[in-house]
């Protein structure tokens, strides 16, 4: 039985082809076998990867310790941190597998402990990557230690990935999102595609000066899969630095700062109270022209013109058994007479515009 069922999947593994083609019994173990030798050639693939990063993460601890111990000063935090990580082992596959089981089924925190402390080396590796765009390493690792631990409380140990696989990218996002909110005290990039820029747009450039092209805004654009303006506003944002508009400024002997110069938004007083004033002056003259009115063209000023929720031109013929366009006629007449009379009310406004907007 088991060897019909092994017999189905290498059937439904194998590409469509002509039935005349399958594979015979005889050639049947054949073929088993040699999809067996695959499988197992790519795990050992993916282990040698694996094991691969977890020896780049060991020479880059030695390689910070090697920096630290020629340094002027020995004896700093990251070089007494860098020798701590020698105090924790590496976790064979089988044993982190157990782990991440420990702490999936039973919330078994000795478990996650052993975890992250295994992994902390990872972490060293990948924060020794991005130092060039922010110098303390230390406060890097620090941060990609707090994506670690968020990486063990959502990994699955049920999904055939090992754990410094699935971590990388939680340690990775902790790391860029703690350089994006510290790079500068004003974010200079709070959207995806402005973090793509932070982060590829000097390289980019010196990519394209290096094969003798132009960098231009538009060929960067083209080539990084955003838009043009974002270039040309990230490019303005990383090469302007920031101004504290507390900053002096020596005014014709006066002392002053940059807020002295900025305009305020809000409206002054005098503003609010002018503003408030023709409006109440406005309301006057708009009531005393609806008295003015009588028939359709009340219904037309007081339902249609003036009414939060305007009565439609059908709406209003339906009423009064007319066509749209004759109220449309109506209302135009009625808007003409308006300004007039606003006009007339108001010597000093001759370029009045009686802004009514045509509904439908």
């Amino acid at each position: 039985m088991a060897y019909e069922v092994e017999k189905i999947d290498v059937l439904l593994d194998s590409p469509a082809q002509d039935i005349s083609q399958a594979p015979s019994e005889e050639a049947l173990p054949v073929a088993l076998e040699s999809r067996q030798e695959t499988c197992q050639a790519q795990e050992a693939q993916r282990d040698g990867l694996e094991e691969e990063e977890q020896e780049r993460a060991e020479d880059t601890v030695e390689t910070v310790e090697l920096e630290a111990e020629t340094a002027l000063v020995p004896t700093d935090s990251l070089s007494r941190y860098m020798s701590e990580l020698r105090r924790y082992p590496l976790l064979s596959p089988e044993e982190e597998h157990e782990l991440a089981v420990q702490y999936k089924e039973y919330g078994d925190v000795q478990a996650a402990y052993r975890l992250v402390t295994a992994n902390l080396r990872l972490v060293v590796m990948i924060a020794r990557s991005y130092q060039r765009a922010f110098q303390n390493l230390l406060d890097l690792v620090q941060e990609g230690n707090v994506g670690l631990m968020e990486a063990v409380r959502n990994f699955d140990p049920y999904r055939g990935v090992r754990f410094p696989s699935y971590a990388v990218w939680w340690v990775r996002a902790y790391i860029i999102r703690y350089i994006m909110n510290n790079w500068r005290m004003v974010k200079i990039g709070t959207t995806q595609a402005q973090r793509k820029l932070f982060f590829n747009l000097e390289r980019e450039r010196k990519r394209l000066e290096s094969e003798g092209f132009s960098p231009a805004p538009k060929l960067l654009a083209q080539n990084l899969g955003v838009k043009e303006e974002e270039v040309v506003e990230m490019q303005q944002r990383m090469s302007s630095r920031d101004l504290s508009v507390d900053t002096p400024i020596d005014n014709a002997g006066e002392s002053s700062t940059l807020l002295d110069f900025l305009a305020d938004p809000h409206a002054t007083a005098e503003e609010e109270v002018s503003t408030t004033e023709y409006r109440s002056l406005i309301e006057e003259k708009m009531k005393a022209f609806a008295l003015t009115l009588t028939g359709k063209e009340e219904v037309i000023f007081n339902k249609r013109l003036l009414a939060e929720e305007p009565l439609t031109l059908q709406e209003i013929g339906d009423h009064y058994s007319i066509s749209r366009e004759r109220v449309r006629q109506l209302e135009s007449r009625l808007k003409k007479k308006l300004k007039v009379y606003l006009l007339q009310e108001f010597k000093n406004l001759e370029d009045l515009d009686v802004g009514l907007t045509e509904n439908q």
